[in-house]
């Protein structure tokens, strides 16, 4: 019996339809025919075929393992699929908000601050020096002419309050913690709540800390086949991305929940609101896994 056969036969005896397999699986019904006809050049690559045979065999009840090993003969393989090594995309992104904040601008109130009270304490001590001279001036010039009558202007003495009075004010400013600084908010995190198991895992991360937005981007290391829904099976993506496709953002936001369904994970990086998503079974072991994540979009 052939793999498509047997495949089709045990789909029909537990009387599921190809309608019902697509939703299940997330796999679009075109490339379950052509697996059931034994027409593999449909799929979207030759690696796929053992990701999606091992997820309709999952479907139906029977042993993807035995399955794949079963008809090894048959499944197309790629022409180094024993040398295929998990590769990550470099992390620029992440490691450019790390260093987006340096401790030098964090220091830059203070600084500006204490720069700002020496200034008023110099410019203080250079009145009272030129004050003190023009005393000890009128003085000498009092001893040399008693005739003379000295006045003093009262409005010099009002124009230095004034002066102190300012100064006051523009260091009680500086010292105002400005509203980017009280408004700053907490980066988003994935946190792991369930580590998926068996053929195809299935994981459950809590992304903490979103805010009002919330962006996803993809990017692809070669191709994979990638299917995106939400909490009430709407599909959002389900298409095989390519690196020539890169990179896929969408806008998630109102969104609470998030299903991803990978193909090859090897060749997928995730990020939401910049925040990578660790895949919590190592692709080398388990390279088509489903993720979902669940949205929290209050801060901590």
């Amino acid at each position: 019996m052939e793999l498509g056969e047997r495949l089709r036969e045990a789909r029909e005896a537990k009387n599921i339809s190809l309608d019902s397999l697509q939703e299940s699986t997330k796999i679009q019904k075109r490339y379950l025919a052509a697996i059931e006809e034994g027409n593999f050049d449909i799929l979207p690559g030759k690696f796929y075929a053992r990701a999606f045979i091992k997820e309709y065999a999952n479907a139906v009840g029977i042993d993807p393992n035995d399955v794949l090993e079963e008809y090894k003969e048959d499944i197309p393989k790629t022409e180094n699929e024993k040398d295929v090594q998990y590769t990550r995309i470099q992390r620029t992104r992440k490691e450019n908000n790390t260093e987006k904040n340096p401790a030098i601008f964090s220091l830059m109130p203070t600084i500006i601050v204490v720069i700002l009270v020496i200034g008023i304490i110099l410019a203080a001590f250079f009145f009272y020096q030129q004050a003190s001279s023009d005393e000890d001036e009128s003085i000498t010039q009092g001893e040399q002419n008693d005739n003379e009558v000295i006045i003093t202007n009262p409005d010099d003495e009002n124009g230095t309050e004034e002066d102190d009075e300012s100064n006051e004010a523009s260091e009680d400013i500086e010292d105002t913690p400005s509203e980017e600084e009280e408004e700053e908010q907490p980066q988003a995190e994935f946190n792991l709540t369930e580590e998926g198991s068996g053929t195809v895992p299935v994981s459950t991360f809590e992304l903490n800390n979103v805010g009002e937005e919330l962006s996803l981007v993809m990017e692809a290391d070669g191709s994979s086949w990638v299917s995106i829904t939400n909490e009430n099976e709407e599909v959002l993506y389900t298409d095989t991305l390519t690196e020539e496709d890169s990179p896929l953002e969408l806008d998630l936001t109102g969104e609470d929940r998030i299903e991803f369904n990978i193909g090859y994970t090897p060749n997928i990086q995730i990020m939401m609101n910049d925040v990578e998503l660790e895949y919590a079974v190592d692709p080398d072991d388990r390279d088509h896994q489903r993720i979902w994540v669940d949205i929290n979009s209050e801060t901590e």
